[in-house]
């Protein structure tokens, strides 16, 4: 009879056979509950104080923002403006990167396909920065005034 390679007897490890190494997991300390556990009443706390107050860890750790009494900086300066939380980001093509766009027409997918920009980082917007070398026909993508009148001087077209 062939001897087997060892793997007959041995559980493979799953979810249902996992358990933590002995000694590794300890029982929190329950706190406060009673004279007789050594940390009742104040529950090792002490009496008031920062320490002694929920939420907040004393100098160097616990509530945000907090200073030691000095004002804190979020209220020490002033605040203008506005940020819209909806605000797009326009990825920039020069026209003389249009070069490394194979084919005659220029979409999104060409130019992604070219590397130019990437898929959910905003919509593409061509400037006339660099000239045009040959003719395109630009469709989907936004264009700037100047980059328009570059395109059609080299007898491409923009379609909206």
């Amino acid at each position: 009879m062939a001897k087997n390679s060892g793997a007959e007897g041995v559980e493979k490890i799953g979810l249902h056979n996992l358990s933590p190494a002995p000694g590794s997991h300890r029982s929190r300390r329950r706190l406060g509950r009673g004279p007789g556990s050594g940390l009742g009443k104040t529950s090792g706390k002490g009496h008031k104080g920062s320490m002694a107050r929920s939420g907040h860890g004393g100098p160097g750790g616990g509530k945000p923002h907090f200073e030691g009494g000095q004002m804190p900086i979020t209220r020490r300066i002033p605040k203008r403006g506005f940020t819209n939380p909806f605000r797009e980001d326009a990825q920039v093509v020069r026209l003389d990167s249009l070069t490394a766009v194979s084919g005659d027409e220029v979409t999104v997918e060409t130019l992604v396909a070219a590397g130019l920009i990437r898929v959910g980082q905003g919509p593409a917007k061509l400037l006339s920065n660099g000239e045009v070398s040959r003719a395109f026909t630009v469709r989907g993508v936004k264009v700037s005034a100047g980059a328009k009148a570059k395109i059609e001087a080299a007898g491409g077209r923009v379609d909206g």
